[in-house]
């Protein structure tokens, strides 16, 4: 029996056999191929007791064995793992930015990408921690490369099913917790739950945001030395002075332990990038890295991926493709795009099939609050019916009265391309959901495709409409 977790299931036909080990999305996925009747689960014949016992075995053995086979291999290099529900990409990507400023050799692995020693290679696995098998084989490059720190990513996922086990985290950092994963986790409570997985390792450090909700949840899980908390609190020990929020970036002033200075100059514009950096600020004080490369790393990071990329310099107005996939990240994203654009903003957006779905009114009215026009198109369905997905959004947006200035348009390049089409001097159209990725799964089918590239030739192509 081969593991699929790192192939597409394009590669079954009517004569595999193979079984599920979880009632998610990947069954779900699986049940809408042509092997759909041969679909059975192990788990449906176990009472539900023994079905917990019997996953969290199977996925430590998977575990174990791919420690096994490539020696332990993060056991020489040094782990910082960031979790959190929105921002752990750009966070990573500025602690990444920072250590290699201070002149160590680095490796990442995170949803957007996967680096070693600079050599960055874009992540089209559809998940942020892959299958140990294939995670493990990533670390032992990177060791065999000779990389001293680790930047990665721990998802909930992940930390639930032990993909990280075997994975000695030097640092654990937090960012936030808002809504997301409920249809795996099923409540806010067990969502957390699983992110303390990884505090409850106990660390030698840990950074945690102090503005955030779920803080004192958080802060009751103890540091194998040093813990640092960051925010604008007065009881934050990395506190935030100050932040000059503009189009082009922001600038920080930054007090550490009531007594060190620092001032961070970003690329990436928004209040919620200004947490990101600081979280990576303060991650890189505990880790002793000297206060000049802390603000030489933060300012020399331009961009990341799919995340308030701009994809149209030198036109009139703005056109910016993100991954905000979260109530709370598209709030956040909207907001920023509020305060910043001199016109409207202009919002492309769907959501995810086969994922949670309680979010999506919640997504609609949050789209119908902030934004001037809203073109609602389809994301990955996956196995749902996108008009399905494309209802729940409109629902929330027809809770909020927003019916008139939206537009439903299932097809995702020419709703985009219908957003630009309207743009005027001043405005921005912001498209969000998918980021930097490759692909998009539509009835189990693997499809091309890239916000940024789509933009990009539709703008090459674009003559400009009435206005609207």
């Amino acid at each position: 029996m081969n593991c699929l977790a790192d192939r597409p299931f394009s590669v079954l036909n009517e004569y595999s056999r193979f079984v599920i080990v979880r009632e998610s999305m990947a069954s779900e996925r699986l049940k809408t191929a042509s092997l759909k009747s041969r679909v059975k689960s192990a788990l449906g014949w176990l009472p539900p007791g023994a079905k917990r016992r019997l996953l969290n075995f199977y996925h430590w053995l998977q575990a174990l064995a791919a420690n096994l086979r490539y020696r332990f291999p993060a056991r020489s290099m040094r782990v910082v793992m960031i979790t959190g529900t929105n921002g752990k990409t750009t966070t990573a990507s500025y602690l990444l930015s920072v250590l290699k400023q201070a002149g160590f050799k680095t490796g990442a692995i995170t949803t957007a990408y996967f680096e070693t020693d600079g050599d960055r290679t874009v992540n089209d696995f559809n998940a942020t921690v892959v299958h140990p098998m294939v995670l493990q084989r990533m670390l032992r490059k990177m060791r065999l490369k000779g990389v001293e720190f680790v930047v990665m990513e721990a998802t909930s996922h992940a930390l639930d099913q032990h993909r990280l086990w075997g994975i000695p985290a030097e640092m654990a950092v937090m960012t936030n917790l808002t809504q997301d994963h409920l249809d795996y986790h099923g409540d806010m409570e067990n969502y957390a739950a699983a992110k303390a997985r990884l505090f409850k390792r106990r660390p030698r450090f840990v950074v945690l945001n102090h503005d955030d909700g779920w803080f004192d949840y958080f802060n009751q899980f103890g540091a194998g030395e040093q813990k640092i908390t960051y925010g604008t609190d007065p009881d934050a020990e990395c506190r935030i002075l100050s932040a000059d929020l503009k189009k082009q970036g922001s600038r920080v002033k930054l007090e550490i332990d009531h007594q060190t200075r620092l001032t961070l100059n970003t690329a990436l514009p928004g209040k919620f990038n200004v947490y990101n950096a600081v979280a990576a600020a303060a991650a890189a004080y505990l880790l002793h890295v000297d206060l000049s490369h802390i603000e030489q790393g933060i300012a020399r990071l331009e961009g990341v991926p799919g995340r308030m990329e701009e994809t149209a310099p030198g036109m009139p107005f703005s056109v910016l493709v993100d991954y905000a996939h979260t109530p709370d990240a598209l709030k956040n994203l909207l907001e920023t795009l509020k305060h910043l654009t001199k016109g409207r903003v202009i919002l492309v957006f769907g959501a995810c099939g086969d994922r949670d779905k309680a979010k999506r009114p919640e997504m609609g009215r949050i789209a119908a609050q902030l934004a001037d026009r809203v073109f609602v198109t389809d994301e990955e369905s996956y196995s749902e019916d996108p008009q399905a997905i494309r209802d729940m959004l409109v629902h929330g947006i027809k809770q909020e009265g927003g019916e008139a200035k939206t537009e439903e348009i299932a097809d995702r390049r020419a709703a985009i391309e219908k957003a630009i089409s309207i743009a005027r001097p001043g405005d921005t159209v912001a498209v969000t959901g998918m980021g930097h990725e490759r692909f998009r799964i539509i009835n189990g089918e693997r499809l091309p495709w890239n916000d940024a590239e789509v933009i990009r030739d539709i703008l090459s192509n674009r003559t400009p409409a009435p206005d609207a």
